[in-house]
């Protein structure tokens, strides 16, 4: 159990560290945070596949299961971006203010998307860490793979300082900015514990909720981080970052199997 708290607190603290960045570099280059994203990108694919849809068929009785899993983890990634809540109530500001400004409705929309996919992201850690699959170098069991989490863990700081900036530029206070942070950080802490709860509820259940978490996970690489480093036109340097961020987690889970 302990380990589910650290991967709980890493995954939150990661967010809650960008955000404490983001006061600081309040605006980076497109150039720049295109780079960092797409090699945060590369990371999610790798743990998606290698940390969560791989194992999921080697542990899978019937492989249609995880192919399932997957498309409905995406599904439940794409109904959520429909059913979105309005967020007006969380900006402090006057409700007028949501009518005129369509700067503050854009990063609104932007902010709920990173919110919407903490849950299924602390989901895919917490399902991950009930499927320690590594053998440890004295041969008496299995350790814990910590790929999963490292790899979410990773992109959550830069992802926590992208909203800071449009958050002040909007005109909403620094504390409430902070305040948002830190409500979207715990929502990755509710995930962790909720798929560490189905993914310990039943063995046959377990390949089809990674293979859930892997699917939510590559919508959200697909649908938001790819697209959003192709668009100021440095998707080259972000194509090469995305390739290094995949090899790094690939190398660092080879290193946890040494």
């Amino acid at each position: 159990m302990t380990d589910i708290w650290i991967s709980a607190a890493g995954l939150c603290g990661a967010t809650i560290i960008g955000a404490i960045l983001g006061f600081f570099i309040k605006e980076l280059p497109h150039k720049w945070n295109d780079t960092v994203l797409g090699f945060c990108a590369g990371i999610m694919l790798a743990a998606s596949t290698i940390g969560l849809i791989v194992p999921a068929f080697e542990q899978a009785s019937q492989w249609w299961w995880v192919a399932i899993g997957v498309m409905v983890g995406a599904l439940f990634l794409n109904i959520l971006d429909y059913i979105t809540p309005h967020l007006h109530t969380i900006t402090g500001l006057d409700p007028e203010e949501h009518k005129t400004n369509a700067t503050l409705n854009h990063v609104l929309l932007f902010v709920m998307a990173i919110a919407l996919h903490k849950l299924p992201e602390g989901m895919a850690a917490g399902v991950s860490m009930c499927s320690p699959h590594l053998t440890s170098p004295e041969g008496g069991g299995t350790v814990t793979d910590w790929s999963v989490t490292f790899g979410i863990a990773l992109q959550n700081i830069p992802e926590g300082m992208v909203i800071i900036a449009p958050l002040l530029v909007a005109g909403v206070s620094a504390i409430r900015t902070f305040s948002i942070s830190i409500a979207i950080g715990l929502l990755e802490i509710i995930g962790v514990f909720i798929g560490f709860a189905l993914g310990t509820a039943s063995e046959a259940f377990l390949p089809a909720m990674l293979g859930f978490a892997g699917g939510a996970m590559l919508y959200v690489t697909s649908d938001e981080m790819i697209p959003e480093t192709h668009a100021h036109g440095y998707q080259k340097q972000a194509t090469y970052a995305l390739l290094l961020g995949f090899m790094t987690l690939v190398l660092l889970e080879k290193a946890f199997k040494m």
